[in-house]
């Protein structure tokens, strides 16, 4: 019997070594095991910070982005009201050279078709000359107020409403 409690004794204490470092290494596994699970907790917490900051970016640039494009708009309505007033300016000038205002050119021609055809109703027609302004004559004679003679397109009368 010595002889055989010699190899069990041998295989205990190989078993106790063994036993020993298997649990060594299972505490140093569980070691591992927190340290890793408290890196990847931090891990984590640092992802969520950096997804935060990445969105509180993306809406800083989308911010940016929304003024830079408010700003941009506000700089084009002022050019075209700047070109709006330099057109009108120049459609002005234009006007007034070459339709210019008939205050300018002196007589009223509505008084005297009117004076005209009160003096005169049994020859109601006035020659028309230089002084009255072309615009407005033909304003007249489109809507009806004056008309043109009928042998002689060079005198007009007011229109007879009267009749």
């Amino acid at each position: 019997m010595l002889q055989t409690g010699l190899p069990l004794q041998k295989v205990k204490d190989d078993l106790d070594s063994v036993l020993s470092a298997v649990q060594s290494k299972n505490k140093s596994l569980e070691e591992d095991l927190k340290r890793e699970q408290q890196w990847y907790e931090e891990q984590k917490q640092l992802i969520d910070t950096l997804s935060r900051t990445q969105e509180e970016a993306k809406k800083q640039v989308e911010q940016v982005s929304n003024k830079r494009a408010f700003n941009e708009q506000q700089k084009k309505i002022l050019q075209l009201k700047i070109y709006k007033k330099k057109l009108l300016t120049a459609l002005g000038k234009f006007l007034e050279e070459h339709f210019p205002s008939p205050e300018k050119g002196g007589t009223n021609l509505l008084r005297i078709l009117v004076d005209k055809s009160v003096s005169t109703p049994h020859e109601p027609y006035v020659p028309i000359d230089d002084s009255f302004w072309p615009p407005y004559l033909e304003l007249l004679l489109r809507h009806g107020i004056a008309q043109r003679h009928p042998e002689n397109p060079d005198r007009i009368r007011l229109e007879a409403f009267h009749e």
